[in-house]
């Protein structure tokens, strides 16, 4: 890769933020989903050459199993949803919010079969429409209910994982599926659906880089070197898409169309929790307790930890 003198030169200013003698010998235990491919975009830019520290990867399917993890100390870090966070967080999981995750909207999306004659959310009356709880899928379809002026019963919430609900939609179990990439391009792909609705005016769609409060102190070293090198992984892969769609599709076993579909046009970047991005955390919080998807309200602020905000700064 022609990525050393780059990443040389980005990684200078971290010496700065946490010496890299206090994270030798540490192991980071991260949590990762396939729709953040963090283990591949530090791979495949060899981002993580030369790192005085392990990382011990664990991959899930969704958030609600990555959210267990963090909850149960078995992960340092975590990447998911601005939703599955706020839940785990809500209910008093030892969690804090270190950066955030920036996409394009339109890699989250509600789909229907390709047959379908849903135009609209309207279209959508007394349908089974896939969720799981506290997951994106559940906010973006409760989201476009409201903006349509709908209420939450207006569809037959059936509780599906992702990988359950691709496949039952084909079939025509369910007749819609609110749901993240790699799926989206998968099923646009190979079975003809199409986005009814993507979270594009609808919902941040903000992603989480979520931390065990256990694990900052005695890993901060270790941790402000990994944002770091992830950061510079992300720009990487902005300016390498082509090969990075086929590294990834390889690593991930995915089909080489599918993700050239979806690299092309994620466009994630990692920064550190901003204002903006406050508000916005802050706003899901507020619109998942109106629903009463969220129990109680819950105060974002209390788990931020801008600690790590020089390390992502743009």
């Amino acid at each position: 890769m022609k990525f050393s003198r780059f990443l040389r030169n980005g990684l200078a200013t971290l010496l700065l933020v946490a010496p890299l003698s206090q994270a030798a010998d540490a192991v980071l235990r991260i949590g990762d989903q396939n729709y953040y491919n963090v283990r591949a975009s530090l791979e495949a830019s060899g981002a993580l050459e030369g790192a005085p520290y392990q990382v011990e990867w664990k991959h899930f399917q969704s958030a609600a199993p990555l959210a267990e993890g963090l909850d149960a100390g078995a992960l340092d870090l975590g990447f998911l949803g601005d939703s599955g966070f706020i839940f785990l967080a809500a209910k008093g999981a030892p969690v804090k919010l270190i950066g955030i995750s920036r996409q394009n909207p339109d890699t989250i999306a509600l789909l229907v079969p390709k047959d379908s004659p849903a135009k609209s959310i309207e279209d959508l009356k007394g349908k089974k429409v896939a969720y799981w709880p506290g997951a994106w899928s559940q906010q973006l379809t409760l989201r476009a209910l409201q903006k349509a002026g709908l209420p939450g019963d207006y569809v037959e919430f059936v509780k599906l994982m992702p990988i359950d609900a691709a496949a039952a939609l084909p079939r025509g179990s369910i007749d819609a599926f609110p749901v993240w990439e790699p799926y989206i391009s998968q099923q646009i792909l190979f079975s003809g659906a199409r986005p009814l609705l993507t979270s594009k005016g609808l919902m941040p769609g903000l992603s989480s880089i979520a931390a065990n409060a256990a694990s900052i102190e005695p890993k901060r070293a270790a941790i402000a070197d990994f944002l770091g090198r992830l950061k510079q992984a992300r720009a990487w892969v902005e300016t390498h898409k082509s090969e990075y769609a086929e590294l990834w599709a390889k690593k991930a076993n995915l089909d080489p169309e599918v993700s050239r579909h979806w690299i092309g046009q994620a466009d994630m970047t990692v920064g550190p929790v901003d204002d903006q991005a406050a508000r916005d955390y802050q706003e899901t919080a507020d619109f998942l307790r109106e629903t009463g998807a969220l129990p109680k309200a819950f105060k974002v602020d209390t788990v931020i930890d801008s600690s790590f905000a020089r390390t992502l700064q743009p």
